[in-house]
Parts: C-alpha cells; sequence; structure tokens
C-alpha cells in the first residue's frame, strides 16, 4: 500500500491553519489520522487566559457594598425569557427575597433571591454567563 504523502501535507498544513490537535481522512479502503501534542508554550497560554477572569473576580469581591454570591454552579439569566424584562437592573431598589436573577442547571431553572435589600450597584455577571458556586453575581449599595 502506498501513502500519498500529499494528502498527509495537506492534512498537517488544516492542523496549523485552524490551530486543530487532530483531524482524521477517510477514502475507500484509506483513513489517514494526522494529530500533534499541545506544548508546554501552549499550556502556559491557557494558563494566563485562564486566570484573568479570576484576577477580575477577586477585584470585584474587595468592590464596597453587599455582595450577593451564586447559590449553585450554572449559567446565569438575568430575565425569565429571552427579551423579557430583566429582574434588576443598576441603580433598582431590591428588597430581601426578590428574584435578582434566574441559573440553569442541569436543565432546571432556578429563581435566585436577594439575600438582602439595598440599591442595585452593579450586576457581575454577563446575561448567559456561566457561575460557579460563590461567585459574586450583584453588587448592592
Amino acid at each position: 500500500m502506498k501513502i500519498n504523502k500529499n494528502i498527509i501535507k495537506e492534512l498537517t498544513d488544516y492542523l496549523n491553519e485552524f490551530n486543530l490537535t487532530e483531524i482524521e481522512y477517510t477514502e475507500k479502503d484509506t483513513k489517514i489520522k494526522v494529530s500533534k501534542s499541545i506544548t508546554s508554550t501552549n499550556q502556559n497560554q491557557i494558563i494566563s487566559a485562564t486566570s484573568s477572569p479570576l484576577i477580575n473576580e477577586t477585584k470585584k469581591q474587595k468592590a464596597s457594598g453587599t455582595l450577593i454570591t451564586s447559590p449553585i454552579i450554572g449559567t446565569a439569566y438575568h430575565a425569565p425569557e429571552p427579551g423579557a424584562k430583566k429582574f434588576v437592573e443598576i441603580g433598582k431598589k431590591i428588597k430581601k427575597g426578590d428574584t435578582i436573577m434566574i441559573i440553569e442547571a442541569m436543565k432546571t431553572m432556578n429563581h435566585v433571591p436577594s439575600t438582602a435589600e439595598g440599591v442595585v450597584k452593579e450586576i457581575c455577571v454577563e446575561d448567559g454567563q456561566p457561575v460557579e458556586f460563590g461567585q459574586t453575581i450583584l453588587i448592592l449599595e
């Protein structure tokens, strides 16, 4: 069986062009799989990219005011459905127990109540953004 080196070169070029780690090509009885490993340089870049949001989160937690944190891991939504009115806006006065956000976890929509009352100073998560347990989602004055 003779392997067409041009196909391997093309597949390798695609790996580099589209920043892939693996690509597979099948034609009749021939199957060619080209892959590359992640170098330590790329791993350092990944670590620094993921540590940036953590630094921003730490700065937000040092902000003055009452912090309201996420009670669960999931995806945060500002409104009950797309296009609907948001639960809270910056400058709006809220009472303890008011729904401030919905966090979707395992296909279940969980209403997050405010643990304090005050005026919304900052909304710390974007609509549709994943949140972690204990992450600051809202700051009240």
